[in-house]
C-alpha cells in the first residue's frame, strides 16, 4: 500500500497538465548560475596561464626604482 501511495505522488494524474515553462525566479537564478560558470571559467584559465610563464605577471621595476641618494639594499630613512 505504501508503493502505491509513493509511486502516486510522483507520477502526476492524467488530467494535470505539468508546467514546462520556467518561474522568474527559475530563470534568474539560472541566469546567475551561468554567469558564476564563465566567471569560475575565467579564473581557470588566468590561474594555468599564471602557472606556466609565472613572471610574465610580474613588473619589471623594483622597489628601489624610485630613490634618490639612497643605494639599493639600504634601508636607511632621510630626515628633512
Amino acid at each position: 500500500m505504501d508503493g502505491e501511495i509513493f509511486t502516486a505522488t510522483l507520477v502526476p494524474s492524467g488530467n494535470v497538465t505539468p508546467d514546462s515553462s520556467m518561474t522568474l525566479e527559475q530563470k534568474t537564478t539560472f541566469a546567475f548560475v551561468i554567469l558564476l560558470f564563465i566567471f569560475l571559467g575565467i579564473l581557470i584559465v588566468r590561474c594555468f596561464r599564471i602557472l606556466l610563464d609565472p613572471y610574465r605577471s610580474m613588473p619589471t621595476s623594483t622597489w628601489a626604482d624610485g630613490l634618490d641618494g639612497l643605494e639599493k639594499g639600504q634601508f636607511d630613512y632621510t630626515l628633512a
